[in-house]
């Protein structure tokens, strides 16, 4: 017998487990406290299943967005209503909960790592490599893992692969729904781009009022509706089709190119 007992890609559910507690703890006042999270949604996360339900959801920083969706999801399992108060949710956390990341991010430094060992599905990006653009095929191994993890738990992921918005969602995550059939739900999130830098670790400014809506899981026919239809509805489901562009003005369209501009590094 095991003395300690691993999740399906080895980690040390225990180590895991402290990991969340302390990272928690030292990020909570960066969504209650110098920044505030607004939240919509929990009851959804509460009707969820144990496995097999894929977050799709907007992308603004490479880990203030994940951070916060590990204290949303624990924080509404614990019965919370659309809140974070009272960091006791982070005694119990929900163990099984990934994210898909890009291999050369997770293996980037230290703290990196640290994220990594608390969920991260690390894969090898299709479309770039150490800033440059590629073209490489899937590997088939990186699909098995986001299968694996899938079958473990909950997996987020960020479809577009980039924080900057109204890049168009990659086919692969349409087939990776058409292949394992899991829950889709979409989250939009809003607020971090303005709150963090871009790796979301340094704070930009404070006072700033984030957000984070949960929708209801995408109706989804898997055996006969096409990867194009797939990527459609994610798109408007996470707000990131082109026509979201025409109800911006046009002072908030260069406030977000001049905030991608000032974050590129």
């Amino acid at each position: 017998m095991k003395l300690f007992k691993r999740n399906p890609f080895g980690h040390i559910l225990v180590i895991k487990k402290w990991l969340i507690r302390i990272l928690g703890l030292l990020s909570h006042q960066r969504f209650k406290g110098f920044n505030r999270l607004n939240i919509e949604g929990s009851d959804i996360i509460r009707s969820l299943p144990e496995n097999n339900v894929l977050f799709v959801s907007n992308h603004q920083t490479y880990f203030a967005d994940v951070v916060a969706m590990f204290h949303v999801f624990n924080a509404s399992l614990s019965g919370r209503d659309d809140s974070i108060k009272n960091l006791s949710y982070l005694w119990q956390p929900k163990l099984n909960i990934y994210y898909i990341a890009a291999k050369e991010t997770m293996n980037d430094g230290i703290f990196p790592k640290i994220l990594a060992y608390v969920g991260s599905v690390p894969i090898d990006r299709t479309w770039r490599s150490k800033g440059e653009d590629i073209n490489r095929q899937v590997k088939m191994s990186d699909v098995s893992k986001i299968g694996i993890a899938l079958d473990d738990g909950w997996v987020i992921t960020f479809p577009q692969g980039t924080t900057t918005p109204f890049k168009p969602i990659r086919r692969g995550t349409a087939h990776l729904i058409k292949e394992f059939k899991p829950i889709v739900v979409p989250i939009v999130i809003d607020g971090f781009r303005r709150s963090f830098d871009k790796k979301g670790i340094m704070i930009r400014k404070k006072n700033i009022l984030q957000s984070m809506e949960i929708k209801k899981p995408l109706k989804i026919d898997y055996e006969n509706e096409s990867v194009d239809s797939i990527v459609e509805k994610i798109e408007y489901a996470i707000e990131q089709h082109s026509s979201f562009l025409k109800v911006l003005s046009q002072d908030q369209i260069n406030q977000l190119e001049e905030n991608n501009k000032s974050r590129e590094w």
